[in-house]
């Protein structure tokens, strides 16, 4: 009997045992996978100062053409005032970058496309003067597409700011005159601090997203996001990170539409 009942002791001290340490694995475990699941968020910088930084993100759809979205860069906005208390519409966005890349939504089928061009230019100088200039192939149908500055182009300054353009003219109803669209905003380059220059040189290039999106660099933050995700566009992890990123600068609508190489 004795005997008996040690077994029994034996065996409940046994599951106990076992119960307890399931219940610590899942608590300490829980944190880990909860943080895994974090959605990426930009952490925008200060305000860009009052500088003539204004800008447009978003174009006006064109009548006739199909589809209602408008013409779109992928980048951040601040809603401000100037120094006369105006309210004024700040497009800007940071880059460690010498030649970076640039994004936007383009809405209309290639045939609706006269003529798609883009700009850089250097305003510091009187009078101001064109980085880069040139005719982009518009894409076959709608969807995400990249510019990047080629490499005989001069690489940007750090800590000057330049002014971009993107115009389309769009004809897409012969009983129309075809309509002028465009987007307009600034990129400056900045040099990481130390901090952040030795964490990305140990970083995957999901962790690159991640950092560059606390430290308020967009540009590389999207553009590092945007060319895993055309690597590989059915990773879920990825397609995660791509709408928690266009999601913390009111971009979320863009989130399922393609992205073109």
């Amino acid at each position: 009997m004795k005997n008996d009942f040690r077994k029994i002791q034996i065996t409940a001290l046994f599951s106990l045992a076992l119960f307890s340490s399931i219940v610590c694995s899942t608590y300490w475990t829980a944190p880990i996978a909860s943080a895994q699941n974090t959605p990426i968020k930009f952490i925008p910088p200060p305000p860009p100062p009052d500088r003539g930084a204004a800008g447009t993100r978003g174009g006006s759809a064109s009548r006739g053409c199909s589809g209602d979205q408008p013409l779109m860069a992928l980048v951040p906005v601040y809603e401000g005032t100037t120094t006369q208390a105006s309210p004024i519409t700040q497009v800007w966005g940071l880059t460690t970058a010498e030649l970076p890349t640039f994004w936007f939504f383009v809405p209309y089928q290639k045939a609706s496309i006269k003529t798609m061009e883009f700009v850089l230019k250097d305003e510091t100088t009187k009078p101001s003067k064109t980085i880069y200039r040139s005719f982009v192939t518009p894409p076959q149908a709608p969807g995400i597409i990249n510019i990047k500055l080629p490499s005989n182009v001069s690489a940007l300054q750090v800590g000057k700011s330049y002014n971009w353009f993107l115009k389309l003219k769009v004809d897409c109803n012969l009983q129309l005159p075809a309509q002028l669209e465009y987007v307009e905003g600034w990129v400056q380059r900045v040099n990481p601090n130390s901090k952040l220059a030795s964490s990305l040189a140990g970083a995957s290039p999901q962790q690159k997203v991640v950092l560059y999106a606390e430290n308020s660099i967009w540009h590389d933050a999207l553009t590092t996001l945007a060319e895993l995700r055309l690597s590989k566009p059915k990773d879920t992890a990825l397609i995660a990170d791509w709408n928690g990123l266009l999601k913390s600068v009111g971009l979320e609508n863009l989130a399922n539409q393609p992205l073109v190489k």
